[in-house]
């Protein structure tokens, strides 16, 4: 649970910027890339990242220039990624604008049951992260180079002069 808004902006920034470097890799041939049907497809779980900014935080109360959160699948994947980047952007802007650390106490109903705000914030960057980790093993199934997020992705290995671990 976050307790401070300037906490939990610099950890936003930090997971939003790996987000994004991890959707600037996708490709609009990618976007249909699937483990099995009926499972989301890479790009349906990459636009969820994008739509569930404004659906979760829309529960707190904050108000943010954003999509709607039933706004349809797009076509390309330079879609996903500008839109992305601005709800991400307008996150920060209206949390800095409305919030401050006392407001992360408040409970507010979050699918039916009652989460501080700073839970919410938590859950959120959470949500982030494990879609991520689908959509990087999509990536790879789709032949795309997986950036390398809290180290180094298995290309990585050779910039750095050192040979990747082995199984």
């Amino acid at each position: 649970m976050f307790l401070s808004v300037s906490t939990f902006l610099q950890v936003w920034e930090k997971e939003a910027e790996s987000t994004q470097r991890i959707l600037d890799a996708l490709t609009d041939e990618s976007l249909n890339q699937l483990v099995a049907a009926p499972d989301r497809t890479l790009g349906r779980i990459a636009w969820h990242l994008v739509t569930t900014i404004p659906e979760m935080m829309a529960r707190t109360g904050l108000i943010m220039e954003s999509i709607n959160e039933d706004a349809p699948l797009p076509n390309t994947a330079v879609e996903i990624i500008n839109n992305y980047r601005e709800v991400s952007k307008s996150l920060v802007a209206a949390i800095r604008n409305q919030w401050n650390d006392q407001t992360l106490l408040e409970k507010k109903d979050m699918y039916g049951e009652s989460w501080a705000i700073g839970t919410t914030l938590s859950a959120l960057v959470d949500h982030q992260i494990h879609h991520r980790g689908q959509i990087t093993v999509l990536m790879r199934q789709a032949g795309l180079k997986v950036p390398g997020i809290y180290g180094p992705a298995r290309e990585d290995w050779d910039n750095i002069g050192m040979e990747p671990p082995r199984i």
